[in-house]
């Protein structure tokens, strides 16, 4: 497997990963909270997009009987996680791409994927390969970052100049219909808001490059912001600071559903209202 720009970035995220990512850590926590009432005994569970497995060897804990694969495409990442795993476990790692995973069709019971979808520009392809992984009945439980999130550095980006500095992350009614549009059964989906304060612009951005979170906007314009600008940039966000601190905003989208789902026409879309869920 060659190394794209992409990878670089997560094998230099690589060592200071679990230090900074505790965005990774509370979601983590969300998506076992809501495993816990899953009665589930799989064989097999991937963890996609499992960066240092943390989550890794959680699930080998907790499902000893399975065999339970960490799945990424950064090298430094699994090399951590090997380093995680629990004596007497069926954990092991593979490096691959999200949406090209050496594993037998409808071979997994369980994808657990935190966080992922953020950094996946292709999200069709990596959710047509998960479903192709699933056995019927089998879960796919994932979190990822909605439309509000970062607002605060948008808004300050904006009063630079007019070009796309901040992702665009999915509404969870698009997530859910693209869900359905990829044969997944049920999806159930949740939002929980998390502000997180700063004293400084640096250690903001400092976190951000430790967690692998720079640099992946799709439509990205090539060529450097330039230190003026990015001063006012700068200027402008701390400008909002309280008591000497300045929030930012991440919303967190939790959801779960089931494979073997049928394959809709093209431009239909079922979604039960009573699936789509918010939390305050």
């Amino acid at each position: 497997m060659s190394v794209t720009p992409h990878q670089h970035r997560w094998d230099r995220a690589a060592t200071a990963f679990d230090s900074a990512d505790f965005v990774h850590r509370r979601t983590c926590d969300g998506l076992f909270d809501r495993l816990e009432p899953m009665r589930l005994e799989p064989t097999r569970v991937v963890d996609l997009g499992a960066a240092t497995g943390t989550a890794t060897a959680l699930l080998a804990k907790r499902y000893r009987r399975a065999e339970v694969i960490a799945v990424d495409s950064s090298a430094a990442m699994l090399e951590l996680a090997k380093k995680k795993r629990p004596w007497f476990s069926k954990m092991r790692t593979l490096r691959a791409d999200a949406r090209q995973i050496p594993l037998d069709d409808h071979s997994v019971d369980l994808v657990f994927c935190n966080l992922l979808l953020p950094h996946i520009h292709d999200v069709k392809g990596l959710l047509t390969e998960v479903s192709r992984l699933l056995r019927k009945d089998g879960l796919f439980l994932f979190s990822t970052l909605g439309p509000d999130s970062f607002a605060e550095l948008r808004d300050a980006w904006q009063r630079v100049d007019d070009r796309p500095h901040v992702a665009n992350f999915a509404d969870m009614h698009d997530v859910g219909d693209a869900m359905l549009r990829a044969r997944f059964r049920e999806p159930v989906l949740d939002v929980e808001h998390l502000t997180v304060s700063y004293r400084s612009s640096e250690s903001l951005f400092a976190d951000l490059t430790a967690a692998g979170a720079r640099g992946y906007l799709p439509n990205r314009q090539p060529g450097l912001v330039g230190k003026h600008r990015f001063q006012t940039f700068r200027d402008s966000l701390e400008s909002e600071a309280t008591n000497d601190a300045f929030g930012v905003t991440l919303e967190l989208v939790f959801g779960h559903c089931w494979g073997g789902g049928v394959q809709l026409p093209p431009g239909e879309t079922r979604v039960a209202a009573s699936s789509i869920r918010h939390r305050t």
